[in-house]
């Protein structure tokens, strides 16, 4: 209720008071002096009932104290609440004497009992404009001056209400509602803008030239306010009972297991427990004494592992400290810390590939690059001095072309290095040209007929080279002179590439002549299906004519 809506009841008695304001300014038939009779009744009854209220408010404080285990805090609390209570009760009291005594100077009542004291039926000084007035008035305008002791009780109530709130932190925005409740007229919003009020005091304000109706009605509005007052107070300091309690309203079953992965046939192990937390609380989290993000209640802790490891060591013990701070509803705030330890692996770099032992010079050389410690966090980069590299499509995939006798790989994954390999670099093997003719492969020892008209002349790669890199092994002889010799002297030569016309020169061939390839100029297409010159190949052929 503390800083919270009003109730309708609440809402009916301020429009009461609007009323009851607006027909003091008047001057009222004994017909309109009728409704403030109405008007006392309905804030009786509503007081009434708010004192009902009230009571159930300090009984519940008393019982919830006692259920709790009667804490220090809360009998603070208690004690307090009772201190409001009997603040209430004793100026309540008070007002109900205030009223005993109006009826009273007006000449009681005419053969009526009344049903509660301050009762405004059937008064005989129902049409009194005067004696309440001079009553309240002071003693230096020629009255009796109660209206000066009444503005001091009630401000005097309103003040030390405002202390026990302050004493138990209530904000300043809710201390300043327990405003002083017997104003003059330059203090009341009603009345302090229209002129016909200006300059008037507390007491002639609310009590002069009206009848004894009114102005039992205006102590009754004085006691809905006082009660108003015990209501928000009570309201604040129930909530402060077991105000360093945190209320868990979200509790969840959580299993911690030693690890997520378990190989087949090991036993996973893992403890159970329940956590809770609370919604109504932002906890502070940090690691270190580094703050960290805060999702849900759930803060999110990440960091790069790091340790230093000595000779054959393969894992490194690491703490951090985790310290969560909440603030208690009561006010402060209270924090929670655990070293937790943790272990850093040694990341072992693992290389697949069909050679790892030495890479082909500019050639895309496959390899699959595995840190298993990392597990799914693996995310790798590669860098490799004395050549280039390509990422492939998977985690781990790199092309590595060499341009110098070694190349360095260099590892890292998600920004940290891990470590790297050198890889020896050696050439491409050389090719063998063939010739091949309409029958097949030429055997140079047996020759070819004298008028073949053709020859196919491949360059054939290393066996081993082809089955390692086939997308590096493509080559094409694109240069080749066949000379047609005959008694040992050249007679007549043809140029070509990979498949060689010999029809110009076959018409002049005889058996025992011989023909001479030679090859030029290899070309080899690499991986990326970029074009190069290739020297490793055999320069010659001379294949015998039959």
């Amino acid at each position: 209720m503390s800083g919270g809506k009003e109730t309708g009841r609440q809402k009916m008695v301020g429009m009461m008071y609007l009323v009851l304001t607006a027909l003091l300014a008047l001057n009222v038939s004994n017909t309109i002096i009728d409704k403030f009779v109405f008007i006392n009744e309905s804030l009786v009854s509503a007081n009434n009932e708010t004192q009902d209220r009230n009571i159930q408010i300090m009984e519940s404080i008393v019982k919830t104290v006692d259920e709790t285990g009667n804490r220090e805090a809360d009998l603070k609390v208690m004690e307090a609440a009772k201190l409001v209570h009997e603040k209430t009760d004793v100026l309540m009291t008070k007002m109900v004497q205030l009223k005993d005594t109006m009826v009273a100077i007006t000449g009681g009542y005419i053969e009526y009992e009344p049903s509660y004291v301050g009762d405004a039926k059937h008064l005989a000084g129902k049409t009194d404009y005067s004696k309440v007035g001079h009553y309240m008035m002071p003693i230096e305008e020629g009255g009796q001056g109660k209206g000066q002791e009444v503005k001091d009780m009630l401000n005097g109530y309103a003040e030390d209400i405002k202390g026990i709130m302050s004493e138990f932190g209530a904000p300043e925005s809710e201390v300043l509602k327990f405003k002083p409740i017997a104003v003059d007229a330059v203090d009341d919003p009603v009345y302090n803008k229209d002129p016909n009020q200006a300059g008037k005091a507390f007491a002639q304000l609310a009590f002069s030239d009206s009848p004894t109706p009114a102005c039992l009605a205006t102590v009754a509005d004085f006691q809905s306010k006082i009660l108003s007052y015990e209501t928000r107070a009570m309201a604040f300091l129930s909530s402060k009972v077991g105000a360093g309690d945190i209320a868990f309203d979200q509790i969840v079953a959580m299993v911690r297991p030693e690890s997520k992965y378990v190989a087949a046939g090991t036993p996973y192990k893992a403890e159970m427990f329940i956590a809770a937390s609370a919604s109504a609380i932002v906890p502070t989290m940090t690691y270190n004494g580094k703050p960290i993000k805060v999702q849900g209640g759930v803060g999110l802790v990440e960091f790069t592992a790091s340790a230093k490891f000595s000779g054959k060591e393969m894992q490194k013990r690491q703490t951090f400290e985790a310290a969560i701070t909440i603030d208690l509803p009561g006010g402060g705030d209270t924090t929670y810390a655990s070293i937790e330890e943790y272990f850093v692996m040694k990341p072992v770099i693992q290389i697949q590939s069909a050679s790892v032992g030495a890479l082909y010079f500019n050639c895309g050389n496959k390899l699959d690059v595995q840190v298993p410690a990392l597990g799914t966090t693996y995310n790798p980069r590669f860098s490799a001095k004395g050549g280039s590299t390509i990422k492939g499509a998977t985690a781990g995939a790199v092309t590595i072309v060499p341009s110098a006798k070694e190349v360095v790989l260099s590892v890292s994954s998600n920004g940290n290095r891990i470590g790297s390999r050198t890889f020896g670099v050696r050439p491409i093997p050389a090719v063998e040209i063939k010739a091949f003719s309409d029958r097949g492969e030429v055997d140079i020892s047996k020759g070819i007929p004298a008028k073949t008209p053709r020859l196919s002349i491949r360059a054939i790669p290393d066996a081993g080279f082809k089955e390692f890199l086939p997308d590096d092994a493509k080559f094409q002889v694109s240069q080749i002179v066949a000379t047609l010799v005959s008694g040992g002297v050249g007679r007549q030569s043809v140029k070509g590439s990979g498949s060689l016309n010999l029809s110009a020169i076959a018409s002049s061939a005889r058996k025992g002549d011989i023909l001479v390839l030679e090859f030029k100029q290899v070309k080899r297409k690499n991986f990326k299906g970029d074009i190069e010159n290739f020297n490793a190949y055999n320069r010659s052929m001379s294949i015998p004519l039959k």
